[in-house]
């Protein structure tokens, strides 16, 4: 079976993701999927069986070049650079224009039809959520607190590599925080529901009862 090639010069979006792994240093496939998961997948994600073809694809337009790394009792280790090619369309593709997907959240989307919920149940759900977030957070302001100690004020640099990471994390930082206050607005909203369902009652155009609501 032949190679899928990019038919325009360019690469795929998982491409670029591999270019920008790779302009900070050299990786082998089994590295950049690890890289992958620990630098990019907060917020971009692909599996083992993506990555392989994709850096084919990507030795084949001349973006990035391999050399074989001898293992012992093992066969050799691609080990994989970006090339002055892969340089120059990574930072083609970086100031490209940019058209936004549709963002789909599943968890907004039941909050929209939240109100036909028995709403103790929904808080436990959206309580759990705020906990999830609030891992993340921590997560997150360890990852930027490492950073910050070891690059110190040149994390701030946007022309230093590891300023991407700093500015990724604040976006996840701030991402985190609102979500979790809302999903914890949310909750204690709906606590404070099941805890005085008579109040609730009487309010205008509410019913808790699931046998009375309309289909």
């Amino acid at each position: 079976m032949s190679r899928v090639t990019y038919g325009d010069g360019g690469a795929t979006t998982l491409g670029y993701a591999l270019l920008g792994l790779l302009a900070h240093e050299d990786l082998s496939g089994y590295d950049l999927a690890r890289r992958m998961k620990e630098w990019v997948g907060f917020f971009w994600s692909a599996r083992h069986s993506q990555i392989y073809p994709e850096l084919a694809r990507l030795e084949d337009a001349g973006f990035v070049a391999h050399t074989p790394v001898p293992q012992r009792d093992r066969p050799d280790k691609k080990v994989f650079a970006v090339t002055e090619a892969g340089r120059g369309a990574l930072r083609q593709w970086l100031t490209s224009p940019f058209a936004p997907t549709p963002h789909r959240d599943e968890l907004v989307l039941r909050a929209y039809a939240v109100w036909l919920a028995d709403p103790g149940r929904a808080a436990a759900l959206f309580r759990e959520e705020e906990r999830h977030h609030a891992a993340r957070l921590a997560e997150y302001r360890a990852i930027l607190a490492h950073l910050e100690q070891t690059c110190g004020d040149d994390l701030r640099r946007p022309d230093v590599p590891f300023f991407g990471a700093y500015a990724a994390l604040r976006r996840g930082i701030g991402y985190e925080r609102e979500y979790g206050d809302w999903c914890g607005w949310l909750a204690d909203t709906l606590d404070q529901a099941a805890a005085d369902p008579d109040r609730l009652a009487a309010m205008p155009g509410t019913d808790t009862d699931p046998e009375r609501r309309e289909d």
